[in-house]
């Protein structure tokens, strides 16, 4: 009887620990990517804190751009009043790039601009967060993809049903303000 009861202690045993242990993994992968949208949430701030004085800097040469500066300041607005939602995240981050990839193609018509250290400064500032952003964003990703391959995947999509874990979207920004792109405003 003892050999028996051990079998079927380990029959229900057993798979009470893989759903512990699953629903466990779960959970942290779900922390992680908290936790790496945390550390996105943080690079876009710090860009969104450059942005004014990069436009404050280019409008000194170039006020008649007001189109442009007007745009950049609204998405800037925006990415940070809808800040929380990767789906929309996603859709407002590539607008801001766009507008700034074009008032950094209005740097083209100004060279004295160009010659500046407060400006090479800005921009220099730029270049490194739009780095620290991708680089977030490649971590945010990874953890998005553990995830989703574990609440998809058998037998633990089982699981990840049962307790409502969902799917999480990945932060797809393209553009980078670093390709800097050939203006037309004429």
């Amino acid at each position: 009887m003892g050999p028996m009861l051990i079998v079927i202690g380990a029959i229900i045993f057993l798979p009470i620990v893989y759903v512990v242990l699953t629903y466990n993994t779960l959970v942290a992968l779900r922390n992680h990517i908290r936790d790496a949208w945390g550390n996105i949430d943080t690079e876009l701030k710090r860009r969104y804190d450059l942005i004014p004085n990069l436009v404050a800097t280019v409008k000194g040469y170039a006020a008649h751009e007001k189109e442009i500066f007007d745009r950049v300041t609204e998405l800037r607005s925006q990415c940070i009043a809808g800040r929380g939602n990767v789906q929309q995240q996603t859709a407002n981050e590539i607008q801001l790039v766009g507008a700034l990839q074009q008032l950094l193609g209005v740097v083209e018509n100004y060279p004295q601009l160009k010659a500046d250290q407060h400006f090479l400064k800005l921009q220099e500032e730029l270049v490194i967060t739009e780095d620290r952003i991708q680089a977030a964003r490649r971590f945010y990703n990874g953890n998005v993809r553990d995830y989703r391959n574990k609440c998809e995947t058998f037998p633990s999509n089982i699981i990840a049903g049962a307790f409502g874990f969902e799917a999480e979207d990945y932060f797809r920004v393209s553009p980078s303000v670093r390709e800097v792109p050939d203006a037309d405003f004429g």
